[in-house]
């Protein structure tokens, strides 16, 4: 039976501080359990962190529910990522609560069905520009919105959440745009923050059966591709290492580094398909 201990409990243990004790962060994307969100915010809450998460729409009654489920019951803020207003008014009350935040977590995206499993030369411009709105405009305005807050303490850091964008993946179509658009955007928001201090980075992870995963239909075929390229494996039910991995950004552990996509995804990223089945002879052997 596993034992939940807080970050105090381990300082008693091990009479020394935990890896994001003491932070402030703010968290989008928590729908449900299997979020990578709320990987992230688990794993933050027992490394020390102090936690507010957002939601909007039909999903802020959702996200209120799972926040119950963490660790720690937190707060949950409503806040449309695609409204000014929404993010002038949350960074407000951060504001108020804290004075400052240490780290943030942009987990959203979203492409209409028009854009996805084969629409990339059908989908029209209101589809393309909502995919392109919310999977990366977002980032940078969530980016704008928070500076102040990450400068208040000592520059902070903000981290997306990215998927290979390297390469067509079949069905991802304007998704998959979004995403390269999302790589970029990421460096340029890096080089913009930076003189504050604040840091910039995106976590690609490997395909995870997370809510918006299920908009794809083509998510079995990157589970097969992922089965046979990961050199360490991959769980696609497990996002608990993509969540550990985004609190590895939020620490001080990692000052350097800023505008990177570091992967999470078993190795996939560096097999080529040639090599895919190399890779799955000797996980056989």
């Amino acid at each position: 039976m596993l034992t939940r201990m807080t970050s105090s409990d381990l300082r008693k243990r091990w009479g020394t501080a935990v890896l994001l004790d003491g932070k402030k962060l703010l968290i989008t994307g928590v729908i449900t359990e299997r979020s990578i969100a709320f990987a992230a915010a688990r794993q933050a809450q027992l490394q020390g962190a102090e936690v507010v998460l957002t939601g909007f729409g039909r999903g802020l009654r959702i996200t209120e529910k799972i926040a119950a489920r963490l660790p720690h019951r937190c707060d949950v803020l409503e806040l449309d990522l695609t409204d000014a207003e929404h993010l002038t008014r949350v960074a407000a009350q951060v504001q108020e609560r804290w004075g400052r935040l240490d780290g943030v977590l942009h987990a959203a995206a979203f492409a209409p069905a028009e854009a996805l499993d084969g629409g990339f030369l059908t989908a029209g411009w209101p589809e393309v520009a909502r995919t392109m709105h919310v999977s990366t405009y977002s980032f940078a305005a969530l980016g704008r919105a928070t500076a102040p807050l990450l400068a208040a303490a000592g520059g902070g850091s903000i981290v997306g959440l990215d998927f290979d964008a390297g390469q067509v993946w079949p069905g991802y179509d304007w998704m998959g745009v979004a995403k390269g658009g999302l790589e970029s955007c990421c460096r340029y928001l890096a080089h913009a923050l930076g003189p504050q201090g604040t840091r910039v980075n995106l976590v690609a992870a490997g395909p995870l059966r997370t809510v918006a995963a299920s908009a794809i239909g083509t998510f079995e075929t990157l589970v097969e591709a992922w089965r046979e390229r990961a050199a360490l494996g991959w769980d696609h039910t497990d996002p608990e290492p993509v969540g550990r991995a985004i609190c590895a950004l939020w620490s001080d552990w990692l000052p350097a580094v800023t505008g990177e996509t570091l992967h999470v995804d078993g190795g996939a990223h560096a097999v080529g398909a040639r090599a895919a089945a190399v890779v799955a002879a000797g996980r056989a052997a």
